[in-house]
């Protein structure tokens, strides 16, 4: 059922009655009344040049929800899913080449987004500037914590490492939070991805679309980079046999350092795309790293193209579930996480030991 309401008077309608007239008013429906239209505001709104009337249109509804809920809500999952695919990318590429649990990626997403905020703030410098020095900057301090923290663990166990970095997630967050308290920090969108599209059926806002493209592309071009090319079964090689990968005279720990980094910086990336849409906030990392493992879990522990198809997915069923049982939405990833862990232990594209 289509509930339509003017910004003005705050009216709404389920439908258009006999005598009402339906509006498109700056990209928007809008319907006045008979006696909306004889009012003063009405009367100016039918004489203004940006309105023109719109014959009132049957609106396709599924399960009783109207298509157009439907598309918000994909757009929305979409969103939450380039996240939670940048965010366990990085997450795989970690522990797929290094065998670290990295807890710390949440904080050190939320530091990406605080680095760009920094760049506006002291330095003048803008969102584009911020996409490429943020998680440049962020990468440089996830390989300082690999070199000087990480590397002591290798060759332990996996709790070591957990704990480690869970510990680090916690005095990152701590400090932001003690400077800026739990308040967001605004961060505008760059002027030329302001704005959105009419599609008829929804209104896509170009920043929203901006960040699944590039999102996508860069998930995309970090798979093939693994395992496509010489330099992916290089890591790879490193990973499984590093003594014998350095007889050949590639610098293993160097490997393993940029590895760390670079995973490091996919969510410092994530965390300035992340920005203009919710806003800079020490709390941020802390509430999407537990999904964001969840994903990890369901896609399969260590697997790139597992992280990437289950982030975005899994992002579409949250979103679909707010429309039709909201009140599963913020447990839904958690019961499909329960439920191939019953099937398969091992994740979706998870290979077993």
């Amino acid at each position: 059922m289509l509930l339509v309401q003017t910004e003005r008077t705050g009216q709404s309608w389920d439908k258009p009655g006999h005598d009402d007239k339906l509006y498109w008013i700056d990209s928007k429906w809008f319907i006045l009344s008979q006696t909306l239209r004889s009012s003063r505001l009405g009367r100016g709104c039918e004489r203004s040049e940006r309105v023109r009337e719109r014959e009132p249109t049957e609106m396709f509804e599924l399960m009783g929800v109207p298509a157009q809920a439907h598309y918000g809500q994909v757009m929305l999952g979409l969103i939450n899913g380039a996240f939670y695919a940048m965010l366990s990318l990085g997450l795989a590429v970690i522990f797929g080449l290094l065998n670290i649990i990295n807890f710390a990626h949440g904080a050190l997403y939320m530091l990406g987004a605080f680095t760009a905020w920094f760049l506006l703030q002291y330095l003048g410098l803008g969102y584009w500037w911020a996409l490429l020095l943020a998680p440049l900057a962020t990468g440089l301090f996830g390989a300082l914590i690999e070199r000087t923290l990480l590397k002591r663990l290798y060759g332990l166990d996996h709790l070591y490492g957990l704990l480690l970095t869970f510990g680090l997630a916690l005095i990152i967050q701590g400090l932001f939070q003690n400077e800026f308290g739990s308040s967001g920090q605004p961060y505008a969108a760059p002027p030329s991805l302001q704005g959105g599209l009419n599609l008829g059926f929804m209104f896509l806002p170009h920043y929203r679309a901006w960040v699944v493209v590039i999102s996508l592309v860069v998930c995309l071009a970090t798979w093939y980079v693994i395992e496509r090319t010489k330099l992916g079964s290089y890591l790879r090689a490193a990973t499984e046999n590093p003594g014998l990968v350095q007889a050949f005279g590639i610098d293993v720990p160097r490997m393993i350092t940029i590895t760390y980094g670079f995973g490091v910086a996919l969510a410092g990336f994530a965390g300035v795309l992340a920005a203009p849409i919710y806003q800079v906030n020490p709390l941020m990392g802390a509430d999407l790293i537990i999904v964001v493992f969840a994903v990890v879990v369901i896609g399969g522990m260590g697997s790139i193209m597992g992280s990437i198809l289950t982030g975005f997915a899994l992002g579409i069923v949250e979103g679909l579930t707010k429309v039709f049982y909201p009140e599963a939405s913020s447990t839904v990833i958690f019961i499909i996480m329960a439920i191939v862990l019953l099937i398969k232990p091992a994740g979706l594209f998870g290979r077993t030991a």
